[in-house]
């Protein structure tokens, strides 16, 4: 279908999907602790985007038949599943887990690093962002390959304006992140999103100065740069197949933003409360 230039009524629709969406990230804060499970987190906030904010969690059951799932008031599926799809409302990728990490019953641990990623459907709208949270205190090399990634989104953040070029922004994260001695995983990337979860253009968070799609005003997409502190690559779990862990086991980390191309620049539509753009 190619590029999406959103219309003003969708605008407003996806400000409102990515505001539900970072106050998702907002509420589980206080939740992530020693001792409690991926799973229970799950919970908390399936509930919360289901029974709180009236949406609908776009992971749950995604790449499954039919889909979305009409779900009823208790937030289970009111038909019979054909395909599966992803079993969760969220992710959640601990230590060396890329992204798609499934929640599970393992309590967490101090020193545990944890990405926790949404997406919120409302109105047929989705707003999908993500970040990373630490269980009790972080080791020192944790936290700098934390601090990192989240640097290289905002760099990347502050290019985004009509006439930039993805190849830029992708070259500005690698630089960054392989400067401190890191590796971009390439496997996966940002994306389009608006009525659909996944649209054009493809957002790589590598690339080369002066390539890739031109940004125009009404574009809206993800920046989410994955970061690993050994090497790049990647493999999947054969037995779930959705989990992508490091292959040599290294920590990775990840942040993701919802973002739009204004007339003279750039809107976050899932900023947090902590944050200032």
């Amino acid at each position: 279908m190619g590029i999406q230039i959103k219309t003003p009524e969708e605008i407003e629709k996806m400000r409102i999907a990515g505001r539900l969406a970072a106050e998702v990230l907002e509420m589980i804060g206080e939740h992530i602790k020693k001792g409690v499970s991926t799973e229970e987190l799950d919970n908390i906030c399936h509930e919360y985007i289901v029974h709180k904010q009236g949406g609908y969690p776009a992971t749950l059951y995604y790449g499954g038949s039919p889909y979305p799932v009409d779900l009823d008031d208790e937030g289970n599926p009111t038909q019979a599943l054909t395909g599966g799809g992803y079993p969760k409302s969220i992710c959640t990728s601990v230590n060396d887990v890329v992204c798609h990490g499934i929640p599970n019953k393992k309590p967490l641990r101090n020193g545990d690093i944890l990405n926790i990623d949404v997406t919120v459907i409302k109105d047929g709208y989705h707003g999908d962002t993500s970040k990373m949270f630490v269980v009790g205190e972080p080791t020192p090399q944790a936290k700098k390959l934390i601090q990192t990634t989240q640097q290289s989104l905002y760099k990347a953040i502050k290019m985004v304006k009509p006439g930039a070029r993805l190849g830029d922004i992708g070259y500005a994260i690698q630089k960054f992140a392989e400067g401190k001695g890191y590796s971009i995983v390439r496997e996966y990337c940002g994306h389009g999103i608006g009525a659909k979860f996944h649209e054009e253009p493809q957002v790589t968070h590598y690339g080369r100065p002066g390539t890739g799609v031109e940004l125009k005003e009404g574009m809206t997409f993800t920046i989410e740069p994955m970061v690993n502190a050994g090497k790049r690559h990647v493999k999947h779990n054969k037995k779930d197949g959705w989990t992508v862990l490091t292959k040599d086991k290294s920590l990775s980390a990840q942040w993701e933003h919802t973002l739009l191309v204004t007339a003279d620049g750039v809107e976050v539509l899932t900023k947090r409360q902590e944050e200032s753009f």
